[in-house]
């Protein structure tokens, strides 16, 4: 007889890193959010469920207010949810009601591979897009929208280059310009996951400046189990009617075109953002997010 398959609630300090990690790259769906280090840089806090012997995992990142512990999605961390090899609606249901009651409130994404119907806990749809990059250069830009072309040679009639020394801290200072929602501690935060991860050659930074030597479109891109993920975004404004951000992917894709790698675009469910993303071929990649309220009910109506 098969044993019953058992969810554990383990606090960070009582998780086997080693494992949990090996969980996540043997899985179906090997993202870079929920491993141990992407999370102990970017979530306040994080503890997890575990099936079994690390058979599947979930982060749990939480914060606290007014006494409370609820689950958020961390800063640039755009899929959380179940990892492992064998996942399907009964399992993602159960991982979902293994969360300890004290977490009060649950707002999260879940990830691609949780895309299932499950009416207890009313998931709704979040669209990610993707691009993979295995093709030839002149296949894959055959495939782009005549208004990502255009804009491309408006770059290059208007003097704009492709700089790949931009450092860390110049597109960090050119996303504050565009983000007010986000803290200091974030983008300090995620400026030593960079560092962290160029360390093992897996980061870099691309740049596109006008013709004055001015930065006016920037990225940051982190690389984990054949995925680019296009993460940290900054655009001065002057670079829009120069075509900078179409002339920044296009770098990107003609670099690492041919290459096993998929370029993760993170989104968006904004329609501007993801018309721009599917300019370039990419394709949508559907998946679920959650919001579970546990709150008393003084609490349940100030947070409607």
């Amino acid at each position: 007889m098969q044993a019953p398959s058992t969810i554990t609630y383990l606090r960070q300090q009582d998780i086997d890193r080693d494992r949990w990690d090996q969980c996540i790259e043997e899985g179906m769906n090997p993202l870079i959010y929920p491993t141990s280090d992407y999370l102990d840089h970017l979530a306040d806090h994080w503890d997890g469920l575990v099936l079994n012997d690390y058979e599947a995992v979930m982060p749990l990142p939480w914060r606290k207010k007014f006494g409370f512990k609820y689950c958020y999605q961390p800063f640039l961390t755009a899929q959380l949810g179940v990892f492992g090899k064998m996942i399907n609606d009964l399992l993602v249901a159960q991982f979902l009601k293994a969360i300890p009651a004290q977490f009060k409130l649950i707002e999260c994404s879940l990830n691609f591979a949780n895309l299932f119907a499950i009416p207890e806990f009313n998931p709704y749809e979040r669209t990610n897009f993707v691009l993979d990059l295995s093709p030839a250069y002149e296949i894959l830009s055959a495939s782009y929208r005549e208004n990502v072309h255009r804009n491309i040679q408006k770059s290059i009639k208007f003097g704009c280059r492709v700089s790949k020394d931009v450092t860390i801290q110049s597109v960090i200072e050119l996303a504050k310009q565009q983000d007010d929602k986000s803290t200091e501690k974030d983008f300090s935060n995620f400026e030593k996951l960079f560092h962290h991860h160029k360390e093992k050659g897996a980061a870099m930074c691309y740049g596109i400046n006008a013709v004055n030597g001015e930065l006016i479109a920037s990225a940051a891109f982190l690389f984990s189990r054949q995925r680019a993920y296009y993460l940290l975004v900054g655009n001065h404004p002057n670079g829009r009617t120069l075509g900078a951000s179409h002339a920044l992917i296009d770098a990107f894709i003609r670099d690492h075109a041919g290459h096993r790698l998929l370029l993760d675009f993170e989104g968006s469910d904004i329609r501007n953002i993801a018309f721009f993303y599917s300019g370039f071929g990419a394709k949508e990649e559907k998946y679920p997010a959650i919001k579970l309220n546990r709150l008393p009910v003084f609490l349940k109506c100030m947070k409607r």
